[in-house]
């Protein structure tokens, strides 16, 4: 799906839908204090996530001028020492907004060279209908960075079943199987 693929042994967990796995995500990979960048708007769990697993929530603004898609200028100036994950919505929820690809090269380039964790919820994914939707997990050097988030309650109208699922790096799901 996302040209991409894991060892479904060691890198896939199904989660209660996708809020569970940014919440699993979030706690698994920051420390108290730490910060987690994500655009401004987000899915408003984002931010909650975020504070209740000690953590700095650092929204980054997004513009209309952009069709409010984050861009990588913005992400770099709100990087810290104290950064540890770019959590990224894409498509956007709740704008819709997505990353155009060159962004997303970029989002992926601060992400290497910063040493960061890209927490990817793509569940909005199957409802691009403009366009072709691009997973920052595919690109160069970010598979092994990227917690890519997805699930069936939107794609296929089932929100109440809430089947969701995480596919990450085998070191970072066996910190997360811990916490789940």
């Amino acid at each position: 799906r996302y040209w991409v693929a894991y060892n479904p042994a060691k890198e896939v967990l199904v989660t209660v839908g996708v809020s569970e796995g940014v919440d699993l995500a979030i706690r698994t990979l920051i420390d108290p204090g730490d910060e987690v960048i994500s655009p401004d708007p987000g899915y408003v769990a984002y931010e909650a996530d975020i504070i209740l697993a000690g953590g700095v929530a650092v929204p980054v603004p997004t513009y209309a001028k952009y069709d409010f898609g984050v861009r990588a200028v913005e992400i770099a100036a709100a990087i810290t020492p104290r950064t540890k994950v770019i959590l990224l919505g894409n498509p956007n929820n709740p704008t819709g907004a997505i990353i155009p690809k060159a962004e997303l090269e970029g989002i992926a380039r601060l992400a290497v060279e910063h040493d960061l964790i890209v927490v990817a919820d793509e569940v909005y994914s199957r409802l691009v209908y403009t366009g072709e939707h691009v997973s920052i997990a595919a690109l160069p050097g970010m598979q092994e960075r990227t917690v890519l988030l997805d699930g069936f309650s939107k794609a296929y109208a089932m929100t109440g079943w809430r089947v969701g699922y995480m596919a990450a790096p085998a070191y970072i799901m066996e910190a997360m199987l811990k916490i789940h």
